[in-house]
């Protein structure tokens, strides 16, 4: 079982820079592809962004490109998820998600990932 500790969610204003980010607690970092999802209230997890463990591959939704991006330090054990440009509709429960796989790997599918965070909330305000 990985443990996946989210961290820097938050309330901002639409148009402010929030940076979430997320480490898998007692694992290497460097073994698995990851991915963020978010859940709003009311609608089903979706996809935001996903990176493989060789940093060469990122994938994002079409709802945050340009805005979002998504990042890691393998040493730091850390994945990022600066998120830029801050809309009303990005307010949701983000969640970071964990698949151990080979170097180039990555995935827009929720049911790819077996280990996920608990979420940590961003509201942007209108």
């Amino acid at each position: 079982q990985v443990q996946l500790v989210e961290s820097g969610g938050g309330l901002v204003q639409a148009g402010d820079s929030l940076s979430v980010s997320c480490a898998p607690a007692g694992r290497l970092l460097s073994d698995y592809a990851m991915g963020w999802f978010r859940q709003a209230p009311g609608k089903e997890r979706e996809f935001v962004a996903a990176i493989s463990r060789n940093e060469r591959n990122t994938i994002y939704a079409d709802s945050v490109k340009g805005r979002f991006i998504i990042s890691r330090d393998n040493t730091k054990n850390t994945v990022y998820l600066q998120m830029n440009s801050l809309k009303p509709e990005d307010t949701a429960v983000y969640y970071c998600a964990a698949r151990y796989s080979t170097s180039a790997y990555y995935s827009a599918k929720t049911g790819d990932y077996p280990y996920w965070g608990q979420g940590t909330r961003v509201t942007v305000s209108s």
